[in-house]
């Protein structure tokens, strides 16, 4: 008796998933149809706007339908259960159980429609978890390619690896899949298991650029320097001289202490970066040292010095920032050292010397310091044509600064004499 009413309970969490929608669903029967055909229209215009509608209302009925059919299945003559084995009793409770989390399982291919007009929106998140519910059999190539890309998107790495190694399994030759995977791995700190995909790729073709660009990093990153710098050549002749191929080349031959052929590639990578790339720079200026091109290296190593120097723009923004959070949170030490290092980047800063003398004058007392900035203060402040009002007030306030410091030093003599 205990067994039919769990039974009972089953089916009405069935019954209740389904028959909410069975007259919605039975109304609308006709117009699935029309919504998918409406979305398909909209999708050749790429108008995913207006299809989104189209696919949500075609999912809605679908997933009615579904839940109908998951009741239907399951309509069981109770009266008869009790005459069942236990073990067949045990059976139906557990598949009734799977039935009734499942039961909202739509049509594979509105489900797929849906997903496919969610990811050229960008919204991967939703496309994700639409097409993990569709069973891996039924997703169409696409289809499966978008639910991998879209943990990607997201920056799922390990998800991305685990949907890319089932795609993988049921379409080995998709080499973009391939040439993915591999960086993912390396991403996930396990270029080795990376390059067995690549090596069992190449098996058949050995002359996907991707898949051999992914494959020379993996071995790069797992320090097989030897087998990079073969497949950065095979690159190279298959006419794939970006900056990346060229200056990673270059790098494994500084590796494998092939000096010569190293500063031709870092010489060809830093020429194609415009000049401007400071790591190609410094690695093409150490290999000149290392062949004795001394002058052609330190300018290398010099170019590379001036490269590597921050952002003015930026750096200004932060010192700026820096000195006043110091300041505010009474870090007066600290907010000096900001404020002098913007005045590095950004040396005609009037109010920067004003700051740095106050906190000098009242907070650190060091008399001294005061006076040098505001004097640099002064110096900037009455070059100004046109000053405004505070900035008069700032002026007249450190000349009495000064005049309190020439003062006070006088005083200082008189009484040393």
């Amino acid at each position: 008796m205990k067994r039919q009413t769990i039974i009972t309970i089953l089916l009405a969490l069935v019954t209740v998933a389904g028959l909410a929608k069975t007259k919605t669903a039975e109304v609308k029967a006709d117009s699935l149809l029309l919504f998918v055909q409406a979305g398909d229209s909209c999708m050749r215009q790429y108008n995913t706007f207006e299809a989104l509608k189209y696919y949500q209302e075609a999912y809605a009925i679908a997933k009615s339908r579904s839940q109908q059919q998951a009741v239907e299945q399951h309509d069981l003559p109770l009266d008869k259960f009790d005459e069942l084995p236990e073990e067949k009793q045990d059976e139906i409770i557990e598949h009734l159980k799977q039935s009734a989390e499942n039961s909202s399982i739509v049509d594979c291919m509105v489900q797929m429609k849906l997903a496919n007009c969610h990811y050229k929106r960008g919204n991967y998140r939703e496309t994700a978890n639409l097409l993990k519910l569709v069973p891996e059999d039924s997703l169409s190539h696409d289809a499966f390619r978008q639910l991998c890309f879209s943990y990607q998107k997201q920056g799922d790495n390990d998800s991305f690896i685990y949907w890319a190694s089932q795609l993988n399994y049921r379409y080995p030759m998709d080499g973009e899949i391939v040439a993915n995977l591999i960086l993912a791995h390396v991403k996930a700190q396990q270029p080795q298991n990376g390059i067995v995909h690549g090596l069992i790729y190449s098996q058949r073709d050995s002359t996907n650029i991707l898949v051999n660009r992914a494959l020379a990093d993996a071995w790069f990153i797992n320090r097989d320097f030897t087998a990079a710098a073969k497949l950065y050549d095979r690159l190279l002749e298959q006419g794939d001289s970006t900056f990346n191929t060229l200056y990673s080349a270059g790098m494994c031959y500084a590796q494998i202490e092939d000096l010569e052929q190293a500063y031709h590639y870092l010489q060809l990578a830093f020429l194609m970066s415009g000049m401007q790339h400071y790591g190609c720079a410094y690695r093409l200026g150490v290999v000149c040292v290392d062949t004795k091109r001394y002058p052609e290296g330190l300018g290398y190593l010099d170019l590379a010095k001036q490269l590597m120097r921050p952002d003015t723009t930026i750096m200004k923004a932060i010192t700026l920032s820096q000195g006043e959070g110091y300041y505010l949170t009474q870090h007066y030490d600290e907010a000096v050292t900001a404020w002098k290092e913007h005045l590095t980047y950004n040396p005609t800063s009037i109010a920067t010397y004003y700051n740095i003398a106050n906190a000098y004058a009242y907070l650190l007392k060091d008399g001294k310091q005061a006076e040098s900035y505001y004097r640099q203060f002064l110096d900037l402040a009455r070059k100004e044509e046109k000053p405004t009002d505070k900035l008069k007030e700032m002026i007249k306030s450190a000349e009495d600064m000064i005049k309190d410091f020439d003062l006070n030093r006088k005083l200082s003599q008189q009484n040393n004499q």
